[in-house]
């Protein structure tokens, strides 16, 4: 079968991927590699935790799950088929749905508005059914559905554009800093209904340079630093061994020019 017929058939539902994985992703920003071969694993109803500060390519490798940016090198698989480099409409087709970093909505669009425009490519029962559901989910967008955007505070927007993602009814949502400006309430708010939407049976990337809040959510986690991967294995290793999560953040500054990491015997000791 070729590389279209499979898609095709991933998006009209007849294939149901169990796995969203990368391999040996590598990334290019402003012609240098700011992810270098990262190969990772999102299993379906699971939330899978990606750690790391900022500039570490989290963004950027998001970027490029959702066909804003083409990799260098290496593979998006959703299931076999691999949608490295095909357009964001496509891989939104497909069942990958991406939350971006900062909120971007439609400013001058009410709440309503911008989740008509979400639902554009789906039929009219589907997109009824996709809005039903995302309401069930986020109540308190029933009361702003006529109310702009824009007029929001910071969690209900981060509570729209996640439910712009939900409408499509995805089998995997890659959600770009959750908590980024938010206050600590607002986030203890969106994180029952993070662990809600794994247990539907979608695959849930979180993506946070906080480790408490992801570590509390995720079954498998990864820390990203200098563009690679510098740990994989159980969120619950994190949780009980911090020093894993301290090393790895400490590893900047201390990796080679090419973003390796740094060897066993350089690797900082715990305190």
């Amino acid at each position: 079968m070729s590389s279209d017929a499979k898609l095709l058939s991933v998006e009209e539902g007849s294939s149901r991927s169990t796995r969203l994985s990368l391999e040996g992703l590598t990334v290019a920003r402003g012609g240098r590699n700011v992810v270098r071969e990262v190969s990772l694993e999102i299993p379906a109803g699971e939330v899978t935790a990606l750690l790391g500060p900022n500039g570490a390519g989290k963004s950027s490798m998001v970027l490029a799950m959702g066909g804003i940016l083409k990799p260098v090198a290496g593979k998006v698989l959703l299931g076999d088929v691999d949608l490295a480099g095909r357009r964001p409409e496509r891989i939104r087709g497909a069942g990958i749905a991406i939350v971006p970093e900062g909120r971007r909505l439609l400013p001058e669009l009410t709440v309503g508005e911008n989740l008509r425009v979400a639902t554009y490519t789906l039929a009219a029962a589907e997109a009824d059914a996709g809005r039903k559901r995302a309401l069930e989910l986020f109540p308190e967008l029933e009361k702003r559905l006529d109310y702009a955007a824009r007029s929001l505070s910071g969690g209900e927007q981060q509570m729209v554009v996640l439910a712009q993602a939900l409408v499509s009814h995805p089998r995997f949502v890659i959600i770009d800093e959750l908590s980024l400006g938010l206050a600590p309430v607002v986030v203890n708010r969106l994180v029952p209904t993070i662990r809600s939407i794994a247990e539907s049976g979608i695959g849930v990337l979180l993506i946070e340079q906080f480790a408490t809040l992801a570590l509390g959510l995720a079954n498998r986690a990864y820390i990203m630093e200098g563009g690679r991967i510098q740990f994989s294995g159980m969120a619950s290793q994190l949780r009980e061994n911090p020093e894993l999560l301290q090393s790895a953040y400490l590893l900047r500054g201390r990796n080679g020019a090419d973003g390796a990491p740094a060897t066993a015997d350089a690797a900082p000791r715990p305190a």
